[in-house]
């Protein structure tokens, strides 16, 4: 049995101390429900049924177990390290400040990018369903109205960006419900018949592109500086999350081909709103239009109150002006990071630059669950419990290794453009990083 991590527990500067932990396993869980099922599940039923036709349920399996070998290592990792920044934490912890720093470069770019890309398409999604307001100066209203909106909910506290995250996950699914349910009535059992086993290669290739259908766990863990008896929490809310995902995914998919069949793929803008004008009608399509947008604006409510703890942990290390890591004394939430990053967020929507940037996504996000697995394993090594008892994987000497396995099978599919966009940028972190520390050491 390894010996006991006999560091000191981090408390962090007084803007850490003051924060509220009050998320429990239920606004946890939405959290990360409301993260992941983004505006994506409107249209990847199409993708899949492309290459695996009434077989693609078998692609959700494989990409839930590839996924939950990444998502068990941050389970017990966030179980372990309850500070504010999540992944960073955890990866700093290990690895070293560097390291660590790095990480949360990755994170909150890839957060904020992801933040502002949905938000385009948050507006191109409204602009269908009332025209007009998703284009020109109403575009830029609309933004800057919403972004404004959520800075606003989040200052005023954490149970309150916890709320209407738990409100803005269950309307989201209710229109899949409905979908789920009214379609479930004209399904034809002939469209649900498996002509033939798919290859191997075929279930692979798009288990690849599942995999970042059910990412998100990454931003939703940021917070961790405000979770309620995290050992505890952080494990139950992320396997209730998973669960409800993957389930939600695989009958999404099922009641899409058992009503569209071989069409399935020929509607691959708005798969579920051609599945659903046939179950229900014209109101049908018209209601599946309504959950797209709402999923969007769940999405965009639930990254408010993660992303700013990004910016709230590098201030609080050092990284950025201690402004940023001030907490108010009345709500316990770092407000001038929320600010920071809602009008860092609004710019970049508005310019729509962040599609130059859109590369830098998917590859950042592998890197860091490859970093988080290792954490994991080292994290046990060391047997690190900075609150209360810590949730052990099963197999955990093994799991995180399989999880790093996944992973750089995964980044095989990386292109060279993928490649350089994230060296240069971590290059250019590295730099200000050093920049920093040298400013650190002069005062």
């Amino acid at each position: 049995m390894p010996d006991q991590d006999t560091t000191p527990i981090p408390s962090g500067p007084s803007g850490e101390r003051a924060l509220q932990r009050s998320l429990g396993v239920r606004p946890l869980a939405a959290s990360i429900v409301n993260v992941t099922v983004g505006g994506g599940i409107f249209v990847v039923p199409a993708i899949v049924a492309a290459t695996l036709g009434a077989a693609a349920p078998l692609a959700y399996l494989v990409c839930a177990v590839a996924f939950g070998l990444i998502v068990m290592c941050f389970a017990e990792a966030g179980s372990r390290v309850a500070l504010t920044g999540g992944p960073y934490m955890y990866v700093g912890r290990v690895f070293g400040p560097f390291v660590g720093y790095l990480s949360n470069v990755l994170l909150w770019m890839l957060g904020t990018i992801a933040h502002a890309a949905v938000a385009s398409l948050f507006a191109q999604a409204l602009n269908a369903l009332v025209p007009g307001i998703g284009i020109g100066v109403a575009r830029g209203v609309m933004i800057v109205s919403v972004f404004a909106l959520f800075a606003f909910i989040n200052s005023r506290g954490v149970q309150q960006g916890a709320r209407l995250i738990e409100i803005a996950t269950v309307a989201k699914l209710l229109p899949l419900l409905v979908f789920v349910v009214s379609g479930a009535f004209v399904m034809t059992s002939a469209n649900l018949i498996w002509p033939a086993m798919p290859s191997v290669a075929d279930i692979g290739r798009t288990s690849i592109v599942l995999v970042f259908a059910f990412s998100g766990i990454e931003s939703a863990l940021v917070p961790s500086g405000e979770v309620r008896d995290p050992a505890r929490t952080v494990p139950r809310a992320i396997a209730l999350a998973m669960v409800t995902i993957t389930l939600l995914y695989v009958v999404v998919q099922v009641v899409a081909q058992g009503v569209l069949g071989a069409a399935l793929p020929t509607h691959p803008d708005a798969p579920l709103a051609a599945a659903a004008r046939i179950a229900l009608g014209p109101v049908g399509g018209f209601l599946l239009m309504i959950g797209a947008a709402v999923s969007m604006f769940g999405y965009l409510t639930g990254m408010m109150l993660a992303m700013p703890r990004a910016l709230f942990a590098f201030a609080r290390d050092g990284y950025l002006p201690s402004l940023f890591a001030k907490v108010d004394a009345r709500t316990h939430v770092p407000a001038n990071a929320i600010y920071a990053h809602a009008v860092a967020v609004t710019l970049l929507a508005l310019s729509g630059s962040f599609q130059s940037l859109a590369v830098l996504s998917n590859i950042s996000a592998l890197l860091l669950y490859g970093l988080c697995s290792v954490a994991a394993f080292e994290l046990r090594r060391r047997n690190v419990r900075e609150v209360g008892v810590p949730f052990r994987v099963p197999g955990g000497a093994v799991v995180p290794w399989l999880s790093v396995l996944v992973i750089l099978f995964l980044l095989r599919s990386a292109t060279a453009e993928e490649m350089r966009a994230v060296g240069g940028t971590v290059a250019i972190a590295a730099v200000l990083y050093l920049f920093r520390r040298k400013q650190v050491a002069a005062v």
